[in-house]
């Protein structure tokens, strides 16, 4: 890691904005950059840690002014709070520490081989589920604890990509299913969960249109019409603030026709727990099939 860092750097890294991290340094006195030559701030890497601790306790629920103030060894025993209590050891779980190990050791090597032993154990749906998606949360866990580098968890991305991607050559084409749009609004750039999605949707012999990250919402609903689809399945991480997301989505349901379904997935704080008009939530992985299947699932 550089000895300092940008606050173009540090909101890539954090998701935090260059707005609330300006107001951050106005209102609590943290974080507080040195400026360079040209009076830009930099950032130490330390501050950064804080920062990746305070958006996870963020994302988590708690408010901003309870958590600026404190210091990295009070964040990280309310962020250890605040995790859910794992649930019961056993060769799942100890299969998928094994590949949180390659991934710290850089072994890609490792990572790929015991990525294709555990889809040849598990089978595809299940490897997903029950091996890539926890091994994802993981993954994701550490980076905002400052344990894995960007590098890392990009090296961890990388491989499960190719994986899945493999996999879904191997799968015959869907011919007569549901036609889904998969993409991410402007603003969410992880693509993991979505090919996750992708997987579990050609598994159920959707035909699957997936147009990648950040795509306009007008094209989003252009790709929709021109496809004639039948869902448009979203995904959407911690990274997004609440109101753009919520703002985001009542745009493109009203730019999309009655008929076509609008999937939002992904464990994401800003989307709440109470139900958004003329969406569809679909919280897990588990949870497609039976979205599925549920009334305007297909024509």
């Amino acid at each position: 890691m550089p000895l300092a860092l940008s606050i173009a750097d540090v909101e890539r890294d954090t998701g935090l904005s260059k707005d609330t991290l300006r107001v951050w340094e106005r209102r609590y006195g943290f974080p507080r950059p040195r400026r360079d030559a040209l009076g830009e701030r930099m950032y130490a890497p330390a501050q950064l840690e804080k920062l990746r601790v305070i958006k996870r306790l963020i994302d988590a629920g708690h408010r901003p002014g309870q958590l600026v103030p404190r210091t990295l060894g009070e964040l990280r025993a309310l962020s250890d709070g605040s995790r859910a209590v794992p649930a019961t050891r056993g060769s799942r779980h100890d299969e998928v520490d094994a590949l949180l190990e390659h991934v710290r050791g850089h072994d890609a090597a490792a990572l790929v081989h015991g990525l294709a032993v555990a889809e040849a154990r598990h089978g595809l749906r299940d490897f997903v589920i029950e091996v890539a998606a926890p091994l994802a949360g993981r993954v994701g866990e550490a980076w905002m604890r400052g344990e894995l580098r960007i590098f890392e968890e990009h090296l961890f991305t990388e491989c499960v990509r190719a994986a899945l991607y493999t996999a879904l050559g191997g799968l015959p084409a869907a011919q007569h299913g549901p036609r889904v749009v998969l993409a991410t609004l402007p603003g969410e750039p992880h693509s993991l969960g979505l090919l996750m999605a992708q997987t579990l949707l050609t598994l159920e012999d959707c035909v699957c249109l997936p147009l990648g990250v950040q795509v306009p919402i007008a094209d989003i609903a252009a790709a929709a019409a021109g496809w004639r689809a039948d869902i448009v399945a979203l995904s959407v991480t911690g990274c997004m603030k609440r109101n753009l997301v919520l703002g985001s989505l009542a745009q493109l349901r009203a730019q999309l026709p009655a008929e076509v379904a609008l999937w939002i997935g992904g464990a994401a704080p800003a989307l709440g727990r109470r139900p958004l008009d003329g969406v569809i939530r679909v919280p897990t992985l588990e949870s497609i099939a039976d979205a599925l299947r549920a009334p305007r699932a297909g024509k």
